[in-house]
């Protein structure tokens, strides 16, 4: 029996981590801590057993130091964040006091804890932060590595890479036993619909524009949630602390690539099944049409980065990390689970 804390545990990536140490750890307990702010969903950790969510913000230390002291708690995995780009542009003050602040918030916890109170228990801190710290790259521009300079380009990454470095500091100051791990753009169940995957899954079935950026030529490697969280669970079993870890799905495609894909897969699922004509109507594929009717061209998103890609090979080396999915495996997993699912996914939008 442990006690595993995971912050943004009611989260896309979080909640997936959530069932993920479930089922591969399943004597542990998880205390999930969560503000629940639009993007945290009780519902995606609900009914499972040995798991409590407590409501709070990660920038309320005294509560952080109690659940880390009277549970026993020695693992902290850290998902809670601001993710959303387009959202860091138009209001970054809240990435700032999540991101940066947050992560602070936690990291003066658990040393308070774990090392000022000299309680001699081994620990751990996880932090998962994101490739978008490295800023992008041109076409022939080699991968994303470990070492590869920081260079973030919008409030977001620019909030991340502040955590990045709070994290390592309080490795090299402190002793605290941390690590690190930079993924890629991640997909799967349970992502809250503003991001391009479930955005244009659920536009196609809905009638509604799929809305490209610029010429939609911008590069992304794709991770499957699942594969991260796999990648998550290695860096804690066998990880270094005070190094950092890229994730990466090992499916580098330009957003073109991945939109065709979202509207070939969804008309070719209403071919296959008669029965959701009737449960989307709106939908093109419920007529005979094409979701690719559906594209429609906007304006570029400001500061947008071209391309990432992940350098995975320490990963691979050091944890023995690898990608299992295809990305036409893992969006055929994703379609199916959003098309089972209606009941998780409709109230986000009637937000």
């Amino acid at each position: 029996m442990a006690e595993i804390l995971i912050t943004g545990g009611a989260g896309f990536i979080g909640a997936n981590f959530v069932h993920y140490w479930r089922r591969h750890r399943p004597t542990d307990q998880v205390l999930v801590l969560d503000v629940l702010t639009y993007a945290g969903n009780p519902a995606s950790i609900a009914g499972l057993d040995g798991v409590e969510l407590i409501e709070g913000d990660i920038n309320d230390q005294l509560l952080v130091e109690r659940l880390l002291t009277e549970r026993g708690i020695d693992t902290i995995v850290h998902f809670a964040a601001e993710s959303h780009v387009d959202r860091s542009i138009s209001g970054p003050d809240a990435f700032i006091t999540t991101n940066v602040l947050g992560t602070h918030s936690l990291l003066k916890a658990a040393k308070h804890v774990w090392l000022d109170q000299r309680s001699g228990r081994p620990h751990r801190f996880h932090h998962v932060s994101t490739d978008e710290v490295y800023g992008s790259l041109a076409l022939d521009d080699p991968a994303f590595s470990e070492t590869t300079p920081y260079a973030p380009n919008s409030p977001y990454s620019a909030s991340k890479a502040g955590s990045d470095h709070l994290v390592r500091a309080y490795h090299h100051t402190f002793g605290l036993a941390v690590t690190t791990t930079n993924c890629s753009n991640n997909y799967g169940p349970y992502q809250f619909p503003e991001k391009l995957i479930p955005l244009f899954l659920l536009n196609c079935l809905h009638g509604r524009p799929l809305p490209i950026y610029g010429d939609g030529m911008n590069r992304r490697d794709w991770l499957h949630v699942e594969d991260h969280c796999r990648g998550i669970a290695l860096a804690l079993e066998r990880g270094v602390p005070g190094e950092t870890y890229n994730i990466g799905g090992g499916q580098e495609l330009p957003n073109m690539a991945v939109i065709d894909a979202i509207c070939a897969q969804v008309d070719a699922a209403f071919a296959a099944d008669p029965a959701l004509a009737a449960r989307f109507p709106d939908a093109p594929a419920a007529r005979g049409g094409a979701s690719a009717s559906l594209k429609t061209f906007v304006e570029d998103r400001k500061g947008h980065d071209r391309r990432y890609a992940i350098d995975e090979r320490k990963a691979r080396a050091e944890l023995g990390y690898a990608p299992e999915r295809t990305f036409d495996q893992g969006f055929a997993e994703t379609l199916a689970w959003y098309l089972a699912n209606e009941a998780w996914w409709r109230p986000l939008l009637a937000r």
